[in-house]
């Protein structure tokens, strides 16, 4: 080997190498100067806390100390946001499908049922909507407190001062002026270390109840188990209106029917024919860990809420909203497929779950049609029960596949399984409707009716809606207005 002063005779080769060095300094000075300023960058904005409360529901006290998670939170209020099926914005879902009215006559959901827009407008949209019960509705009255336990921070502080159970016994009217801040900070995060954590009994008691620990939960499995506090299926269990969900027996459709068959619970009886019904809530978190991605172990956060970069900045994007609106932070981090095919992906396994899902939904409104005609025919109990059996069964399977958020995206494989199972067990009700109705005389089809628009199927299922939109409007421009007064009230005490 020559001599290292052998090498620099050539000139050409010993610029090479100073130029070589001097690159390399440069760049591991660049490398120091860049980790220095993230680690002050750092210590500025997640060591220079606010003093917060324990109790605190005020997002904007917790920017104080967290501005760039806090600012991406304020974009929850952002509708602009539109896809093929689903986004950001106002959709009346009613007057888009019809069908559903008939489907749940005779329960609330029937009056007004709307797309739910972004967390900001969690307590707003509750607020707006026929379904909790103005004080002077006609059917149950106003709803329990249970309803307002996933729409807000003032819960937990609630909770916690009045307990569980008189939190859930109390009438959803008496906490109009106490619940007013939408879903924020101290829903997910600990005041004191910012940890994940579980603010809501309900969840904890379930996984309990499957002889697990959530306690022990993993910092990946938090950024799921957060969202899963609401983003489920659940019902108010007894007198009380205790908040459960019903994952004692496992978590699928089949699991959680055998679940509410063997507790003999029913969450309304439909108004034509008679069916002892389920109504699904949102079950997300069950149908995505049944998908590909929650098998995969992603967690809900990994793509609605993915990391961003600002100011230099790494931190995780709490505008909490569809993937598809932010493909190249969620999608494209995993697949290298174009973002207009990646929508192309989603929206053809979503048009073909709702083909199927349109399908279902026709066999039943013709169900619960056929069944009231044989009541009115004169069949007995006896020969009907069995058959409202299946209508239960079939509505459950559609209501469990249409009511959650991205179902048809999650796990495509299920969500189409149920749906096929839906309905086989609804044409098997309408054949053995067909041999009630005949042996009653009703020789000829009952007519499908005309329910082209929302107006039509409120008609058909007898809906008064001018007196009910009139006692909303009652109710909103009377009620609400000294519950925010109530409540301005109450947070000028507090510190700022």
């Amino acid at each position: 080997m020559k001599p290292l002063q052998e090498w620099f005779k050539n000139p050409w080769l010993a610029g090479t190498l100073f130029l070589a060095t001097v690159g390399i300094g440069v760049g591991v000075g660049l490398l120091l100067t860049s980790v220095a300023t993230r680690k002050a960058e750092s210590r500025f904005a997640y060591t220079t806390k606010a003093d917060i409360a324990p109790d605190e529901s005020r997002s904007e006290v917790w920017g104080k100390a967290y501005p760039l998670e806090y600012e991406s939170w304020k974009e929850t209020s952002d509708t602009g946001f539109r896809s093929k099926h689903g986004g950001s914005a106002f959709r009346d879902v009613l007057a888009e499908d019809p069908r559903m009215v008939v489907l749940w006559a005779g329960y609330a959901f029937s009056k007004e049922y709307n797309q739910s827009r972004g967390h900001a407008y969690a307590v707003q949209d509750v607020r707006n909507i026929l379904r909790t019960g103005a004080p002077n509705d006609t059917d149950k009255g106003p709803q329990p407190g249970t309803c307002w336990a996933c729409k807000s921070p003032d819960v937990p502080r609630l909770m916690a001062k009045m307990g569980d159970s008189a939190f859930y016994g109390a009438k959803w009217s008496d906490l109009g002026a106490q619940v007013v801040n939408p879903i924020g900070c101290l829903d997910c995060h600990d005041p004191k270390t910012m940890a994940l954590r579980i603010s809501r009994p309900a969840l904890a008691d379930a996984f309990m109840r499957q002889g697990k620990d959530i306690t022990k939960a993993t910092h990946a499995e938090m950024r799921s188990l957060v969202c899963a506090q609401c983003h489920v299926e659940y019902y108010f269990k007894g007198p009380n209106k205790h908040l459960t969900f019903p994952w004692d027996s496992g978590m699928t459709v089949d699991k959680m029917e055998a679940y509410y068959d063997s507790a003999n619970f029913t969450d309304w009886t439909h108004a034509l024919s008679k069916a002892p019904m389920l109504k699904a809530q949102h079950p997300d978190f069950e149908v995505f860990k049944m998908g590909i991605h929650g098998q995969r172990g992603l967690a809900c956060a990994d793509c609605h809420m993915p990391y961003k970069t600002q100011g230099g900045m790494k931190f995780t994007d709490h505008h909490i909203r569809s993937p598809l609106s932010n493909v190249a932070n969620s999608c494209q981090v995993c697949h290298r497929e174009s973002a207009e095919e990646l929508t192309r992906n989603v929206e053809e396994r979503q048009d073909k779950i709702q083909q199927t899902r349109i399908q279902l939904e026709d066999v039943l409104v013709r169900a619960h049609l056929e069944a009231k005609a044989a009541w009115e025919a004169g069949a007995d109990t006896a020969a009907m029960k069995p058959i409202l059996r299946l209508i239960r069964k079939a509505q459950w399977r559609w209501d469990f596949a249409t009511a959650g958020n991205g179902n048809a995206f999650h796990a495509p494989l299920e969500i189409g399984r149920m749906l096929g199972n839906g309905i086989a067990l609804g044409q098997e009700a309408r054949i053995k409707l067909a041999r009630v109705l005949s042996d009653r005389g009703v020789k000829t089809e009952i007519p499908y009716p005309d329910i082209a628009t929302k107006g039509k199927a409120h008609e058909l299922i007898g809906l008064k809606m001018d007196k009910l939109n009139a006692e909303k409007q009652t109710f909103l421009t009377k009620v609400v207005p000294v519950w925010l007064q109530k409540a301005k009230a109450r947070e000028d005490s507090l510190p700022k």
